[in-house]
């Protein structure tokens, strides 16, 4: 299929053949590349359901690798997404699976860089609105919609107020929050949404608490 423009995938308000193919998709893609922090070298594109029967038709293929290109849902330059990931040497490859997930509008993605390693599974719920259900294997539901911080920690009694602690004294109001374990005493993922960005300097804070592993944000 032949596109003129970025609106005939999109529209000039997130609207193309389906809004849950394109505008979602390329959100996905891009919150993936946010996480990521980089042009990976690599990534592998798993799709579900009925992504993984009308990713060409719709536009759902350049979408996700134009928001791994970081490139925002109006950006002209969707429509060449798959060139110019190759142009900047970003090997991907997409499968189809028969699996059936949760939700029909699912892809899972995983980026590399030489030893650096993510996956994401996203899923595109309607109208350009997407959910982040899992990141490295542990779940999740992050909507990418406001700023958001993740943390992994020791799983130990005091992290979560630790971190609460950091962000109420620099009057960062958190919205949602959520923690996901692997298993019990080992390794955790703590998301908090919050009004506010936060910023690097408040992250290095957070990194230095006891037991606290990594710390990321997502503007």
């Amino acid at each position: 299929m032949k596109y003129r423009s970025v609106f005939d995938i999109i529209g000039p308000v997130m609207v193309g053949p389906s809004s849950s193919h394109t505008a979602g998709a390329a959100r996905i893609g891009r919150v993936a590349r946010h996480l990521f922090g980089t042009l990976p070298d690599k990534v592998t594109i798993y799709l579900y359901g009925s992504f993984a029967k009308t990713y060409k038709g719709h536009g759902t293929d350049i979408a996700l690798v134009g928001g791994l290109l970081d490139f925002d849902t109006f950006d002209d330059r969707i429509v060449k997404a798959l060139t110019l990931a190759e142009e900047m040497g970003m090997e991907v490859t997409f499968h189809e699976e028969a699996v059936e997930m949760e939700h029909p509008n699912t892809a899972r993605l995983v980026l590399e860089k030489g030893d650096e390693k993510l996956e994401v599974v996203g899923v595109s719920i309607g109208g350009g609105k997407i959910e982040i259900t899992e990141l490295n294997g542990y779940t999740l539901r992050l909507s990418g919609n406001q700023p958001a911080i993740f943390v992994v920690h020791r799983d130990q009694y005091g992290a979560i107020a630790k971190v609460a602690d950091v962000l109420a004294k620099h009057e960062i109001n958190i919205s949602y929050m959520e923690v996901s374990r692997r298993a019990k005493g080992r390794t955790a993922l703590m998301v908090i949404e919050t009004d506010q960005t936060v910023s690097q300097s408040i992250c290095e804070e957070i990194k230095h608490l006891p037991g606290m592993l990594n710390v990321v944000t997502l503007d």
